[in-house]
């Protein structure tokens, strides 16, 4: 087992053991944010025939430039109705949106560029053939593939998927998570909390994590602070994809994880990064088919941190994702930072704009049983493992935990 790594390199192992999950399928209206398993190729031509952009009047050919003159109307065509029967020069349709244009109609003349007359209609601009006209097959034609394996199913693409009339679909499967927690001083939510104890809030928010992440984390509860009961909990756990423990995974008399995993028959790949917070972080897997395993650090912060760098970016591969890592700005710092050289830090930090520019100002202690304070992040700072200050005014790289940070009151339109 290898031991103190450097994030990147860590990262870079726990991926290469990551395989995509299979597929399965899914009711499409319930594939929100799944990643495709299958090419989608459409057996329909969209729009199947060619429709009117506009509420307005279809022309022949001839008429395209009759502004000015006045037009008889012979017919008119509402979205879902046949077509109608074809146009004679002199002769226009009264058309609506959607509609399938009549036989032979050259252009569509928007509504408020006419005067309705009588049994008649004034065109008064000049129009260019196919304007206001969708020409069949301009979206999809029969055999195209509409959406290509491995795409995320947004919502446009959720539409694509209706539009083709694909009512199920083969999407990636999502990870299935066991979550457990060590420790005789945990109680959950409602237990009580007597002198030395503290509720496991770990297995809240790695379950969130997890969920966010687009896989189904699976509470499997807290384990007392002996290996059988560690034991017990982590067989119990085996036929999931991923198992992530929180606590008992540093050097201590009673951290039990990585000599319980070790008799289970899971190999161990690596114990220790080299980042703050969260450096007792283990790494191993049940075999070619087992699950992976991460052990994490049990203070509260180091957990998150943990998370997100490792566990995040694995399961969004098993769940078919391609970019599996947070969005990165640079931020000017707000305030000065300094460490100790030798390990990268992650500081929590919140972002706010500053005209053009973003900047990052620490969310205060940055303890990781601090835990307040990685609910205030919006993002986290990278201080480069041999650097000792980041002076204020000086710019560094920051995941964006929240998205809503980048968002903003003006529409740019």
């Amino acid at each position: 087992m290898r031991t103190g790594l450097d994030a990147r390199e860590a990262q870079r192992i726990i991926l290469e053991a990551v395989q995509t999950l299979p597929p399965e399928v899914c009711a499409a209206a319930l594939a929100r944010d799944r990643v495709l398993a299958e090419a989608v190729v459409s057996a329909r031509r969209l729009p199947p025939w060619a429709v009117s952009a506009m509420d307005g009047y279809a022309l022949h050919g001839c008429d395209l430039e009759a502004s000015g003159s006045t037009l008889r109307v012979t017919q008119e065509v509402a979205a879902g109705a046949p077509p109608g029967a074809p146009l004679q020069p002199g002769e226009t349709a009264r058309i609506f949106t959607g509609a399938p244009v009549p036989p032979d109609a050259a252009a569509v003349v928007r509504q408020e560029d006419t005067e309705r007359r009588d049994d008649g209609v004034v065109v008064t601009v000049g129009v260019k053939a196919g304007e206001n006209i969708r020409d069949a097959g301009e979206d999809i034609e029969v055999g195209d593939r509409a959406l290509v394996e491995g795409t995320p199913l947004g919502p446009a693409a959720l539409g694509v998927l209706a539009s083709v009339g694909r009512s199920t679909v083969s999407v990636v499967q999502r990870p299935r998570v066991a979550l457990l927690s060590s420790g005789d001083e945990l109680i959950e939510p409602d237990g009580d909390p007597g002198v030395g104890r503290i509720v496991s809030s770990n297995s809240y928010s790695l379950a969130a994590q997890t969920q966010a992440a687009g896989a189904e984390p699976i509470y499997a509860g807290i384990a007392a602070d002996t290996p059988e009961a560690l034991e017990t909990m982590l067989r119990a756990s085996l036929d999931h994809h991923v198992i992530v423990s929180s606590a008992g995974v540093s050097v201590g008399d009673r951290d039990y994880v990585r000599p319980v995993l070790d008799r289970l028959g899971c190999e161990l790949i690596f114990w220790g990064v080299k980042i703050k917070p969260g450096y007792p972080l283990v790494f191993g897997r049940f075999g070619d088919t087992g699950p992976l395993v991460f052990g994490l650090p049990g203070n509260p912060v180091s957990a998150m941190v943990t998370f997100e760098q490792f566990v995040r970016p694995a399961l969004l591969k098993m769940a078919g994702e391609r970019a599996l890592f947070r969005p990165r700005v640079r931020a000017r710092l707000g305030e000065r930072l300094t460490k100790g050289a030798g390990r990268l830090h992650l500081v929590r930090v919140v972002l706010e704009r500053s005209g053009a520019e973003i900047v990052a100002t620490s969310t205060g202690n940055q303890s990781s049983g601090v835990l307040r304070s990685m609910a205030r992040a919006q993002g986290l700072l990278i201080f480069p493992a041999e650097a000792t200050e980041l002076a204020a005014g000086d710019t560094a790289e920051v995941q964006v935990l929240d998205p809503r940070v980048l968002a903003t009151e003006d529409s740019g339109l």
